[in-house]
């Protein structure tokens, strides 16, 4: 054998070796989650397309989106049809009391729109904040209870128990402690959902769904 063909097989045997290293990354694809341009657009996918109690949110980290996402995930699994054995309905369980408070009268045509029932959520948001805000402003960074204490913690503690359940909470320094029918505490929503960005959300006494 020539020093030439030594040369090349030399050559290509080192070209197999290297390109054997560099294995295809396989990237799952998330049909629910689309950006475009300036706009994030999602959706849940429902019973059908995912039959699991929980998945990862991908690609969101503690943005809003991730909080929204997750925030549903825990509540129904991100279902719009369902409806627990409390009554509770939709994606992000809203009482009847509530969604009237919100202007939502239909309950079936609340099931039936995902539209309407993203619009109650961003509203009962805004209400939340505007009835916590002295509590977000004083007890923002503190640690209660070994949870640090954060404006979107607050927030979903309240979409789970109600702005009274946390302002309790936050003012007796943890002793008084509030669990949903199915045994949650609100002090599990504080730590899940601590740091996630809600800033943007304007506080807003008398929000309603058509607004959002």
């Amino acid at each position: 054998m020539t020093k030439k063909q030594i040369f090349y097989l030399g050559l290509f045997a080192s070209i197999i070796t290297l390109s054997s290293g560099f294995r295809p990354f396989n990237s799952e694809l998330f049909p629910w989650f689309h950006v475009f341009d300036k706009e994030i657009i999602y959706k849940v996918p429902t019973e059908i397309e995912v039959d699991q109690t929980y998945f990862e949110v991908p690609f969101t980290g503690k943005t809003f989106v991730g909080f929204r996402q997750r925030l549903a995930v825990r509540e129904s699994q991100g279902k719009y049809h369902k409806v627990n054995t409390l009554g509770y309905l939709g994606k992000y369980q809203f009482g009847t009391k509530t969604l009237q408070s919100l202007g939502v009268n239909d309950e079936q045509h609340f099931l039936e729109s995902r539209k309407l029932q993203e619009k109650a959520f961003m509203a009962y948001l805004a209400r939340n904040k505007w009835e916590l805000r002295k509590e977000i402003e004083k007890y923002t960074g503190k640690v209660i209870r070994g949870i640090t204490i954060t404006e979107s913690g607050i927030l979903a503690a309240a979409h789970l128990g109600g702005p009274g359940a946390v302002k309790k909470f936050l003012r007796s320094n943890g002793q008084r402690k509030f669990k949903d029918g199915y045994g949650t505490s609100i002090t599990e929503y504080l730590s899940e959902f601590g740091g996630y960005d809600t800033s943007f959300i304007e506080a807003n006494k008398k929000a309603k769904a058509r607004e959002y």
